[in-house]
C-alpha cells in the first residue's frame, strides 16, 4: 500500500465532524512511573553510575559546613593560625572536588535522561506508526501531534533544562539532613520541624495543581486540533468564507489553555509563600534548639553554627525544586500522554499466513458512513472487479468514489458488508497482508526527505539502483530523474531539491512499479499534475498497472475512457456500469457526463470535476 494514504477531498468528513474524534489514553501515575522505570533499567551501568557520581558530588559539598563548625571551635580553643589554614585548604580542596563531579554527574544524568526519552519517542512513534488504518482514522489529530509534538517538547525541554538539576538538588537534600543528623540527632529533629509544614503545602497543591497540568495539556491539544483542521480544510474554508469562523475558534481555544496556564501560576505562587514559610520554621528551630544545647554543653557552638549552615545549604536546592516544580509537573502530566500511547493495544493483526487465492476484488452489500448523524457515504454497494481488470470510478463529488476506494485499499472497514481480495475477506486477511497485494496511490502524495533511491526505497526496501531505473522508465520519469544534478543521488522533499506535483506523483506510480502488488488503487492520482502534465501521468498510470487488478477514481473522463469498465455512482449507490462505449450509446447518466467533457475547450483543458 502506498505510504501515501489520504482519501481525498471528496467524501472525507468535514473539520468540524470530526471534532468529536477519539482521544487517545493517558496512563495514571503508576503507569508512568513503572514506563520511566522500564526506560530507566533499559540503560543499565548507566543509571547507577550517574547516581554515584552525583551522590559524591553532594557528599563533597557537606565538607565545607562540617569543617567551617570545627574551625569556629578551634578559634574558641585558641586554635594557631596552620590549623585554620589546614581547614581552609581542606574546603577549597572539597570545593574543587565537588565542582567537578557534580558537573560530570550533571553530564552522565542527562545522557541517561537523553536515552531513555529517545526510547520512549521510539517506543510512541512505533505504536502510532503501526496503528491500524482504520484506529488512525478514528483519532483527533490535533491529540495526536501534540503527543508526538508538544509533549515530547516539554519533556525534552524539561530533561535538558532541569533533569540533572533536580537530581542533583535532591541528591543535596537527601545528604544535607543525613548531615545535620549526624552532627546532634535533636539537630536534626529540629530541622525535621519544617517537614510537617513542607508537607501541608504539598498536600493544599498536589490536589490542585495535577489537574489544573492535565486540563493544560488537553487545552493545547485542542487548540493543535483546531489549528489543523482549518489549515486541513483551507480550501473549502476559502470557498465558503468561514475564515472569521475558524479563526474565532483558534482564538476561543487559545484563550482557554492561556487562562489554564494563568491560573496554574497564580496557585504555583501561592504554593511557593507556603514554602518560604517552611524555611523560617525550620532555621528558627534549628537555632533555639542549639541555643540550649549549647547552653546545657550538650553541644558546641560549632556544631550549631554547622547545622545551621547545613540547614541553609537546604534554601538552594528546596527554592530550586520548587521554582521548577511547575515544569516538572507539566512534564508528568506529558509523561502520561506519552504513556498512554505506549500502553495502547497492540490490536492483534490476523495475518493469514497464506495470501488471497488470485487478486479479484469482490465488494458485497457494503454500507458505510462517517458517524455524527451523517448520511452514508455508501450504501448497498455490490461489485466486482475480475483479475487483470481495469475499472474507472466516475460520478460527481460525495458521491462515494473515494469512500469505496478507501474500503477496496484496507484504509476503513465497512460499517455494514465485506470487501473480499482473492476470496478471502480483508479483516481475516489482516491489514499486513492487505499491504502485500493491495497499494494505494492518492492524490496527495508526500515525497520524504531524503535521496530520490531512498524514497524511491519506500516500496521495497531491498531496491537496487537498476531497478529504480527501471521503474522510473515503465512510467516515463526516467529523463527528467538523469536531468537532476545527482540523479537518483539528489536529495529532495524538505530542504532539499524541489520537485513538481507531476514529478512527485512519477515517483509514488515508480514506487507501485517496485512494489509489484496485485491489485492497485489510485484514488485521482493525477488530479494534482494539472493539465498540462495530466495526460503524461495518464499514460504513466497505465503503464504501471498493466496487468495488475486496477480500480481508478477518474478525475478525467479520459481515464474512464481507457478502462476495462466504467463504474458510475451518484449518492453512495452504483447507478451505471459497463464499458465507456456502451454507456455512451446508452444515453445515460454517464453520456451527459462524456457529452460535457467532449464540450471542454480542449483536449488539455481540465473538465468539469467528475
Amino acid at each position: 500500500m502506498s505510504t501515501t494514504t489520504s482519501t481525498g477531498a471528496t467524501d472525507t468528513p468535514p473539520a468540524e465532524d470530526t471534532a468529536g474524534g477519539e482521544l487517545l489514553p493517558t496512563a495514571g501515575a503508576r503507569r508512568t512511573w513503572a514506563v520511566l522505570g522500564e526506560g530507566v533499567r533499559a540503560t543499565g551501568w548507566a543509571t547507577p553510575l550517574a547516581l554515584l557520581t552525583v551522590l559524591a558530588g553532594s557528599g563533597a559539598g557537606l565538607v565545607a559546613p562540617w569543617v567551617l563548625g570545627a574551625m569556629v571551635d578551634d578559634i574558641s580553643a585558641g586554635a594557631d593560625l596552620d590549623a585554620v589554614l589546614r581547614s581552609a585548604g581542606l574546603i577549597a580542596a572539597a570545593a574543587v572536588v565537588g565542582g567537578l563531579l557534580v558537573g560530570l554527574g550533571a553530564w552522565l544524568v542527562s545522557r541517561v535522561g537523553e536515552t531513555v526519552l529517545a526510547r520512549l519517542r521510539e517506543r510512541v512513534m512505533d505504536r502510532v506508526l503501526h496503528m491500524p488504518a482504520t484506529r488512525l482514522e478514528r483519532v483527533r489529530i490535533g491529540d495526536l501531534l501534540s503527543r508526538v509534538g508538544d509533549d515530547v517538547a516539554v519533556v525534552t525541554a524539561s530533561i535538558a533544562r532541569t533533569g540533572p538539576d533536580v537530581v542533583i538538588a535532591l541528591a543535596t537534600v537527601v545528604l544535607t539532613a543525613a548531615g545535620m543528623t549526624a552532627l546532634d540527632w535533636r539537630l536534626g529533629l529540629a530541622g525535621l520541624c519544617a517537614l510537617p509544614v513542607y508537607a501541608m503545602a504539598l498536600r493544599w497543591y498536589l490536589p490542585r495543581s495535577g489537574p489544573y497540568y492535565a486540563r493544560e495539556r488537553i487545552a493545547m491539544g485542542e487548540r493543535s486540533h483546531a489549528m489543523m483542521g482549518a489549515l486541513r480544510g483551507r480550501g473549502a474554508v476559502r470557498a465558503y468564507r468561514l475564515e472569521d469562523e475558524h479563526e474565532e475558534r483558534v482564538a476561543r481555544r487559545s484563550r482557554a489553555a492561556r487562562d489554564i496556564t494563568v491560573e496554574v501560576f497564580r496557585l504555583f505562587t501561592r504554593f511557593g509563600s507556603r514554602l518560604n514559610g517552611a524555611e523560617c520554621v525550620g532555621l528558627t528551630a534549628v537555632l533555639v534548639t542549639g541555643f540550649w544545647l549549647v547552653r546545657g554543653d550538650l553541644a558546641t557552638v560549632g556544631m550549631v553554627t554547622a547545622a545551621a549552615l547545613y540547614f541553609h545549604r537546604l534554601f538552594g536546592p528546596m527554592i530550586f525544586l520548587v521554582m521548577n516544580f511547575n515544569e516538572v509537573q507539566s512534564a508528568g502530566a506529558s509523561l502520561a500522554r506519552l504513556a498512554g500511547v505506549v500502553d495502547l493495544p497492540q490490536e492483534r493483526d490476523p495475518g493469514a499466513e497464506e495470501g488471497p487465492a488470485g487478486s479479484t476484488v469482490r465488494v458485497e452489500g457494503v454500507t458505510h458512513s462517517y458517524g455524527n448523524g451523517a448520511p452514508p457515504a455508501l450504501e448497498d454497494v455490490t461489485l466486482e472487479v475480475a483479475a487483470g481488470e481495469r475499472v474507472a470510478l466516475v460520478g460527481a463529488s460525495g458521491a462515494g468514489k473515494t469512500t469505496l476506494a478507501a474500503l477496496v485499499s484496507g484504509l476503513r472497514t465497512p460499517g455494514r458488508g465485506t470487501v473480499y481480495l482473492g476470496g478471502v475477506p480483508l479483516d481475516e486477511l489482516g491489514e499486513r497482508r492487505v499491504r502485500e497485494h493491495v497499494y494505494l496511490v492518492s492524490q496527495e502524495t508526500h515525497v520524504f526527505a531524503g535521496t530520490l533511491l531512498e524514497d524511491l526505497r519506500l516500496a521495497r526496501a531491498d531496491a537496487q539502483p537498476a531497478d529504480a531505473e527501471r521503474a522510473l522508465e515503465a512510467v516515463g520519469a526516467l529523463e527528467w530523474v538523469r536531468a537532476l544534478p545527482e540523479g537518483l543521488d539528489t536529495v529532495v522533499g524538505e530542504g532539499g531539491h524541489p520537485l513538481t506535483a507531476e514529478q512527485a506523483q512519477h515517483l509514488a506510480l515508480a514506487r507501485l512499479v517496485l512494489a509489484d502488488p496485485d491489485v492497485a488503487v489510485l484514488d485521482e492520482a493525477t488530479a494534482e499534475a494539472g493539465s498540462s502534465g495530466a495526460r503524461r501521468l495518464e499514460r504513466a498510470a497505465v503503464a504501471a498497472t498493466a496487468g495488475r487488478t486496477t480500480l481508478v477514481v477518474a478525475h478525467r473522463l479520459t481515464q474512464a475512457e481507457a478502462a476495462d469498465r466504467v463504474v458510475v455512482m451518484d449518492r453512495g449507490r452504483i447507478v451505471e456500469q459497463g464499458p465507456h462505449a456502451e454507456l455512451v450509446a446508452a444515453g445515460g447518466r454517464y453520456a451527459a457526463l462524456w457529452r460535457s467533457w467532449q464540450g471542454a475547450p480542449g483536449p488539455d483543458t481540465a473538465a468539469p470535476a467528475v
